[in-house]
């Protein structure tokens, strides 16, 4: 019977670790897991602070950039449109002559060349 209630003493302490054991492990996992929500929480805090700050900056890049265009492409003049407008106008009139030969399907289209002598030929004398 001794033996018993010695075997019983020592499976009731051995019992007592394991309860403490397991509760001191509880105890630190609760701690990692707040440990854990407190650092996801802050690098969600973080990481709005950046977007704020690169929307921010973001901002003041596409407004340098206008300030920037306004001040290096000003208005052109009426002449300089013009002449904008009757370049492409003769771009597009000799795209069909050109576009055949530029895709490799036609030869050099030599007539171009001598209407447009012809052109300034005849312009030439008009005036």
């Amino acid at each position: 019977m001794t033996s018993l209630l010695a075997q019983e003493i020592r499976l009731s302490k051995r019992h007592e670790e394991i309860v403490s054991q397991r509760l001191m492990l509880l105890q630190q996992m609760e701690n990692k897991f707040l440990d854990e929500n407190k650092e996801k929480a802050s690098q969600i805090q973080a990481a709005q602070t950046a977007l704020k700050r690169n929307l921010s900056l973001l901002k003041d890049i596409e407004a340098a950039e206008k300030s920037l265009q306004t001040r290096s492409h000003p208005i052109p003049s009426p002449e300089v449109v013009s002449l904008e407008t009757l370049y492409w106008a003769s771009v597009e009139e000799y795209i069909p002559k050109w576009e055949q030969f530029l895709l490799g399907r036609a030869p050099y289209p030599i007539g171009v060349e001598n209407e447009n002598e012809a052109e300034n030929t005849t312009q030439n004398e008009a005036q």
